[in-house]
């Protein structure tokens, strides 16, 4: 049996306004993507340092906040420095050594077949096994030479994130002294006292999600970080081809990369292992080792010892938010995913329970009125 439905011409045409304007949002979006990334993460930053940027403002003489600013920022970038420092480099310096030892390595594995000789003999396989030697001796050779062409055509994406870096730094330093300002404004908007006070909740709600998501992935980071430290100086003593000036890289790797959740750590420990691989395999290997080991300890009791009370998110929810923001935004996506979704979910929280209320009191007004 059809059925005909009539819509009218204004219908049609909302519905179709509705749609253009959706998909012309969505496209803003992306082609902002950059942009919002860059605003997003000062937005993180600035909530991340608002605590003890205000801690020490109510110290500071006048209770200066741009002094009290200033002082944090200094802190950030010193940190900053010293990561940069420790970490960078190392990596050139191994990835620089193997490069030269790369050719000799080759040289060296050639002349230790003296046990496949006669099998190579007796199959005529001689000039196969010298073609492919020689060709792999004059790859890593080109791949040797060609470190310095790849460094050099790396510098300009590297200018390309300080320049990021520095927005990033002096939208946070603004958003950080004008923050009390604006909020202030925000609430002198509302005419009504009672929505004001709900708003406020959910605002401070939110507000703590992200520090104490930021406190308790710092300290679970600081401890990942020690303890790496300490183990490849300990592999160091162990196995004497290993430099002990790779542990402080180690820890400056590990606690960067930690703060990325449920990835980073892994990132760091393969990235570390390649490096002790460069110089000791078996030291390589026993990093792993140590780092599966740790790494069921710290996902079985320190972190969510630590994270529990600070964000309570399902583990579905938190590896879901973490995929949609590495995919979207790349790892600063993954850094601020989670306490994202943690907002989410309290402003969720907040609209269910209003709407619970409000059909109490409709249910309530509808029950009195029909009494009387």
């Amino acid at each position: 049996m059809r059925q005909r439905i009539d819509i009218d011409t204004g219908t049609f045409v909302r519905f179709w306004l509705v749609v253009i304007a959706l998909a012309a949002g969505a496209f803003a979006i992306y082609s902002a993507r950059t942009a919002l990334i860059i605003i997003a993460t000062s937005l993180f930053l600035a909530l991340a340092l608002n605590f003890p940027v205000t801690k020490l403002a109510a110290k500071l003489p006048g209770r200066s906040r741009v002094g009290a600013t200033a002082i944090a920022y200094v802190a950030v970038i010193a940190i900053l420095s010293v990561v940069v420092f420790l970490v960078i480099p190392p990596i050139i310096q191994q990835t620089a050594k193997f490069a030269q030892t790369a050719p000799q390595i080759v040289e060296t594995a050639s002349n230790q077949w003296d046990g496949l000789k006669g099998l190579i003999d007796e199959y005529n396989l001689q000039p196969q096994v010298d073609s492919a030697i020689e060709s792999l001796r004059e790859s890593t050779s080109s791949w040797a030479s060609g470190v310095g062409r790849t460094v050099i055509s790396s510098v300009g994406s590297f200018f390309g994130f300080l320049a990021s870096l520095l927005l990033v730094l002096v939208l946070t330093f603004l958003m950080l002294i004008e923050a009390p300002t604006w909020m202030k404004r925000i609430w002198s908007v509302y005419r009504d006292k009672e929505r004001m006070e709900i708003h406020k909740k959910v605002t401070h709600r939110m507000y703590n999600v992200v520090t104490g998501y930021v406190s308790g992935q710092l300290t679970v980071s600081a401890i990942g970080a020690t303890f790496a430290g300490i183990a490849v100086f300990i592999i160091a003593l162990i196995f004497p081809n290993v430099p002990l000036s790779l542990a402080l890289p180690t820890a400056a790797i590990t606690f960067t990369l930690s703060l990325i959740p449920m990835f980073g750590s892994s990132i760091g420990a393969v990235l570390i292992a390649l490096l002790l691989a460069l110089n000791n395999l078996p030291a390589a290997v026993t990093y792993v080792i140590f780092f599966v080991i740790y790494q069921q300890i710290e996902n079985n009791v320190l972190s969510p010892h630590i994270q529990s009370r600070k964000i309570n998110l399902s583990a579905l929810v938190i590896l879901g938010s973490i995929t949609i923001g590495l995919y979207m935004f790349g790892l600063v996506g993954g850094i601020i995913a989670i306490p994202i979704a943690g907002c989410i979910r309290i402003l969720v929280e907040e609209y269910l329970e209003h709407t619970s209320k409000r059909r109490v009191a409709k249910a309530a007004s509808a029950k009195a009125a029909a009494k009387s």
